[in-house]
């Protein structure tokens, strides 16, 4: 009896060891889970239903959708109105975001100021994208995990000039309605308020210029980059004008499948190469590519929705990491170091 004693107590250690090193993998992916954490991400678009932006929030969610064990998207609208977006923009900092992305509807340097130094007071990581380049103050520097994902408008005037510049010497004896040797053109414009309609307006027509071809603007309307606003403008335009525009620039694509639908309605730009007059836009959004490729719009300049939600993805999470915000990624800074240009590309077929 006594030697069955020493016998069970000497092998109790290892049967508690056993036990033990059984339950390890159980307490490791106990701990593993609890270590794992969601990224949850505040994005704030300056109007949730521009078509350009939905494309973006989309592939947002395409990106959620292969990550989903890692990041999440609350999406915000701003509904192109700067007091709507102040009231979430007030509220939105006490949500515990782990990272905010925000497209301003104004981007005034007061307003801009106020919002970094608010993500700076609450150390959160902050992306502000769809931004000019001309516009980032200095002041912005100060907070470390700040990055700009940046476009500069007046590259894409200058690119949808030249397109319209070789659509003319190509076209010159179709285009040339009045054989005057100049081009007649309508520009629709996006929110006046904008940088990004000036830009594309004055850079797109200085660039026309530029190649020696004169210009003479019939009208200029501001259509707010809304599809609507800009078919009831041209229904009411070509009244008058049917006649003697040439050619019809837009700030976007947005506006510039409005025009054509306009267009459509008194015979023109039905897919034929008669009585067509050239459409140019910006965005490359679906729609505009499809109409383009028809021959139905005469072109449109592109600044991938894709590349910028991916932008945002990766640089944002080297920013919740407290990484370089550009490690392990293609981009680079430009000169201001904190800002990151998207590139913009004419779309051909």
């Amino acid at each position: 009896m006594n030697i069955l004693k020493k016998v069970i107590i000497f092998f109790i250690p290892f049967i508690m060891l056993f036990t033990s090193m059984n339950k390890m993998p159980n307490i490791i992916c106990l701990q593993t889970a609890s270590v794992r954490k969601i990224t949850n991400v505040g994005v704030m678009f300056f109007n949730i239903n521009d078509p350009y932006m939905s494309l973006v929030k989309q592939s947002l969610n395409n990106i959620q959708n292969e990550h989903e064990d890692t990041i999440k998207f609350t999406f915000f609208d701003g509904q192109d109105n700067q007091a709507v977006q102040d009231a979430i923009l007030s509220s939105i900092f006490n949500k515990n975001f782990d990272l905010l992305l925000i497209d301003m509807v104004n981007s005034n340097e007061t307003l801009v100021s106020d919002v970094v130094n608010k993500a700076q007071k609450n150390n959160t990581p902050l992306i502000l994208f769809s931004f000019e380049l001309s516009n980032i103050p200095q002041i912005v520097k100060s907070y470390k995990r700040v990055v700009f994902i940046a476009t500069d408008s007046r590259k894409s005037g200058i690119i949808q000039g030249k397109i319209i510049v070789d659509k003319w010497l190509a076209n010159k004896d179709i285009l040339d309605r009045n054989r005057d040797d100049k081009i007649q053109y309508i520009m629709l414009k996006g929110n006046p308020d904008s940088k990004a309609t000036n830009y594309r307006s004055n850079y797109s027509i200085s660039t026309i210029s530029d190649s020696g071809i004169a210009t003479e603007e019939l009208a200029s309307r501001v259509c707010n980059w809304d599809k609507e606003l800009a078919k009831l403008t041209m229904n009411s335009l070509l009244l008058n004008l049917s006649n003697k525009v040439e050619v019809i620039i837009s700030n976007n694509d947005a506006m510039a499948i409005g025009a054509i639908e306009a267009l459509q309605k008194y015979g023109y730009n039905k897919g034929g190469k008669t009585k067509n007059i050239p459409v140019f836009g910006v965005d490359g959004i679906p729609e505009a590519r499809e109409l383009v490729n028809k021959g139905i719009m005469a072109s449109t300049v592109i600044q991938d929705p894709n590349e910028l939600a991916q932008a945002l993805y990766t640089v944002g999470i080297n920013l919740v990491l407290n990484r370089n915000p550009i490690e392990n990624t293609k981009y680079q800074f430009d000169k201001t170091g904190i800002a990151i240009e998207m590139p913009y590309y004419e779309y051909k077929q």
